[in-house]
């Protein structure tokens, strides 16, 4: 929605309110353009729907700086479920192994699900074996903290899976309470 500041605000009479947040009634909108430069400040419409429109003496850049700076919360904490993506090689390190689990742990603190690639290169599609047995590592070192979203899955080269984080209460985030055995 666009804010109306000064000249742009095109109507006989407004209801005006002070820097401090006192009302001064209902004015003339050159008397109360002319209140707001004598203060060194904007006069700026805060509630375009009332009749008469309300207007407020204030820093406008200060103003959008705030209400900027309000959305970009709003959207900051609107973002937890991203998927990130880590890439595994059947043959790695434990160094590397312990480097990635730290990310991987990292991503699901932060509430992302983690898509783990692995990745066969040349004859290592003969010997599968050893990236189940990494995944496997994968699933038990994290079984606290993440639950199989998507189980592994072969495509060509490449083997996927995807973990989420779980809730304090135990369950995969999303995922709904299941009755218990006396319940039904």
């Amino acid at each position: 929605m666009l804010t109306r500041v000064n000249e742009q605000i095109r109507v006989p009479q407004v209801r005006l309110v002070g820097q401090d947040g006192q009302q001064l009634g209902v004015v003339p909108v050159q008397d109360a353009i002319r209140q707001a430069r004598q203060v060194g400040a904007d006069l700026v419409e805060v509630a375009a729907q009332a009749k008469p429109p309300v207007c407020r003496i204030m820093d406008y850049a200060k103003y959008r700086y705030e209400k900027e700076k309000q959305q970009r919360e709003s959207r900051s904490h609107h973002r937890g479920g991203q998927l990130k993506e880590l890439r595994f090689r059947p043959q790695i390190d434990d160094h590397d192994y312990e480097t990635k689990m730290k990310s991987l742990v990292k991503f699901l603190e932060k509430g992302n699900k983690v898509k783990v690639t692995l990745m066969y290169r040349g004859r290592e599609m003969a010997h599968q074996e050893f990236g189940r047995r990494l995944l496997d590592r994968i699933q038990k070192d994290l079984a606290d903290q993440a639950a199989v979203e998507r189980a592994p899955m072969q495509e060509g080269r490449f083997v996927f899976m995807t973990l989420s984080p779980l809730s304090p209460s135990g369950k995969a985030k999303g995922q709904k309470k299941s009755p218990s055995a006396g319940e039904k």
